[in-house]
């Protein structure tokens, strides 16, 4: 795990910088590499909700970078300049106002979800309607854990609420935009779950010549780096979502769909939440053979390493953000998008600032679809 703080010099470029993709080289994957195959790319990126935006949460940010006016202009000249198929969203507000419209010029079409209770922002997955035709979609409330453990429902419950109630450490980094008075009583296990996360997950027809369907979804785990048993329990509701929603994929359009699943996990690399969705099993709750969800890999860890950070204040910098997918499928990675390392003067003094208009940085790989 990476915990370094960022220099105290900040970068006063004006604009934004857009990443680039850069294949994959002299690695086991780039032997299943066919020129001639189809290829789409997909994002993901917390862009940092302008409701979660103030100088108190980001004091070592330029004012005039945090204003709406320009981070929103910043936004969409990185999501344009990223010229990706698919983009997988998280923190989005103002989505009606005018991240739909605004991609919509871009060739872009969307589906969104906003989170429960009174939060603003949400989850919303962009994606090019000339390289893809959405056939199917899902949300996903996190607080329906409430009512599962409440009716009994789950198989684990009395294992739940234990874990609720005790919690475990976990390494990830402490956001500052969220209010400890909103937690509730935490010893309270019900309380405990409803924490207001959502995701968004949709099956696609890609408009390759085999008319291949892929499966890709979107997420935003809890937050609390002290509340790793909420995360793990947000963590086995997506993957049981996952595989039923494969499933009626699979039965409906008679096809075998590969899973990516994107998002801010807040979650460090080899943690428990990390464990459990690449492997199924967690050193807090051990799970019986058949309960095993599909075991899912990390595009960073597969084609080198996760990456140095993908989140960057002066009191946290990590590596909270992944893209997943089902390595077993009908899809592999080619190239991957290419992040700044601790020591460019684009970072220096922590995000956000003019060169990234949000805290958090944009990860992202091209897969190539086997004919």
């Amino acid at each position: 795990m990476l915990r370094v703080a960022c220099c105290c010099k900040m970068s006063t470029t004006p604009g934004p910088l857009c990443p680039k993709f850069v294949p994959v080289e002299q690695r086991e994957v780039t032997s299943i590499i066919k020129p001639a195959g189809f290829k789409f790319s997909l994002v993901s990126y917390n862009i940092l909700a302008q409701v979660y935006v103030k100088s108190s949460y980001f004091p070592h940010s330029p004012s005039r970078c945090l204003r709406w006016k320009a981070r929103s202009q910043a936004i969409l000249n990185v999501l344009k300049g990223l010229e990706a198929d698919f983009l997988c969203l998280q923190e989005v507000d103002e989505f009606d106002y005018f991240y739909k419209k605004n991609m919509e010029q871009l060739g872009y079409a969307s589906i969104y979800v906003q989170r429960s209770g009174k939060k603003q922002d949400g989850c919303a997955i962009f994606y090019k309607q000339n390289n893809a035709e959405l056939v199917l979609e899902e949300t996903i409330d996190y607080n329906d854990l409430v009512d599962i453990v409440k009716d009994g429902k789950s198989a684990s419950t009395d294992t739940h609420e234990k874990l609720l109630v005790n919690g475990n450490n976990d390494n990830s980094g402490v956001d500052p935009k969220c209010d400890q008075a909103e937690r509730g009583d935490p010893n309270d296990p019900l309380v405990r779950l409803k924490r207001d996360c959502v995701g968004i997950m949709a099956a696609f027809r890609l408009r390759d010549p085999s008319c291949h369907h892929v499966i890709i979804a979107n997420t935003h785990l809890y937050w609390d780096p002290e509340w790793i048993d909420v995360k793990i329990a947000q963590a086995k509701y997506l993957l049981s979502r996952l595989d039923k929603f494969k499933d009626l994929v699979s039965e409906k359009f008679d096809c075998s769909p590969p899973i990516i699943v994107a998002g801010d996990f807040n979650s460090v690399p080899g943690d428990k939440v990390y464990q459990y969705i690449v492997s199924g099993t967690s050193s807090t709750e051990p799970e019986a053979t058949e309960d095993l969800p599909t075991p899912l890999s990390s595009v960073y860890k597969l084609i080198g390493g996760e990456p140095e950070f993908t989140n960057c204040t002066p009191g946290f910098t990590g590596t909270l953000d992944y893209i997943f997918f089902s390595p077993s499928g009908d899809i592999k990675p080619v190239s991957y998008l290419q992040l700044p390392g601790l020591e460019s003067p684009e970072v220096s003094g922590g995000l956000p600032n003019y060169v990234h208009p949000s805290d958090h940085l944009p990860i992202g790989a091209e897969f190539d679809v086997e004919p």
